[in-house]
């Protein structure tokens, strides 16, 4: 079985599907995708996230507020403690830094980000972090803050970010990118993280995988992700899909079976 690691099930097409998350879900399963994390990206999406984790015994979900929305706002810090008491809540974020979205004055992001840290160490949760353009700024603030171990998610930085963070307990996590042809770079990292630190996902409803780029990606296609990997590293489908699906169980203390 495979896990998809991070999706928005949310805000996936549900139109193939006959509009029913019962019918995604079921072709998920299909595609030996037997669990999904569904990320929170802000407060407002969380009821949903959180409803549809409850309607489903394959589905935890996170909450936090994407370091990209609602530029200039801090979080509610009461809010992310609440509701990371639900027993469906596995992990804060995604939170990070993001400085090709976000230009100018970002110190918001930075407090916000340091926000995340602080609830994920009060609630003994993973984070689950997104950086883009800000390598040195996300390690920094990760060293200087103490933080808690997480993932970083849909990974497409260097090798030496990938390193410092393996150094720091971190996970690594590789979304449909990974099997894009331009990606050689990222397909090198693929292979040198080690087997017990590296996660699969999708992102879905965003960066479909090969053979399906450039249409609506589901959290199904976690399937080529890891079958991509697998390739890669010249190991079987059935190992990788073994040490990712244990690697999310022992990051988010979720018990798969």
């Amino acid at each position: 079985m495979l896990v998809d690691s991070h999706c928005h099930l949310d805000r996936v097409d549900l139109t193939p599907f006959g509009g029913q998350m019962d019918h995604l879900i079921a072709a998920c399963h299909a595609h030996d995708v037997k669990h999904m994390l569904c990320v929170c990206i802000d407060q407002q999406n969380f009821p949903d996230v959180l409803n549809i984790a409850q309607r489903y015994d394959s589905v935890h979900c996170s909450v936090g507020m994407h370091p990209v929305d609602h530029a200039g706002e801090l979080v509610d810090q009461d809010w992310l403690v609440q509701s990371a008491q639900h027993s469906k809540v596995v992990a804060i974020g995604e939170t990070g830094l993001d400085y090709y979205h976000c230009k100018g004055d970002v110190h918001w992001q930075y407090q916000r980000f340091v926000q995340h840290i602080e609830v994920a160490k009060q609630t003994k949760l993973p984070l689950i972090i997104h950086t883009r353009q800000a390598r040195e700024d996300t390690v920094r603030v990760l060293k200087q803050q103490d933080a808690l171990p997480g993932v970083f998610h849909c990974f497409t930085e260097d090798w030496a970010m990938a390193k410092q963070g393996l150094d720091l307990g971190y996970y690594i996590s590789f979304s449909g990118i990974v099997t894009f042809k331009n990606a050689q770079e990222l397909k090198e990292i693929a292979k040198k993280v080690p087997l017990d630190r590296i996660l699969v996902e999708t992102d879905a409803p965003y960066l479909t995988p090969a053979p399906y780029r450039g249409k609506a990606n589901m959290p199904g296609y976690t399937r080529y992700v890891a079958e991509h990997i697998a390739e890669l590293r010249a190991i079987t489908y059935d190992e990788i899909a073994m040490a990712t699906t244990e690697n999310f169980s022992r990051l988010f203390s979720v018990a798969l079976s």
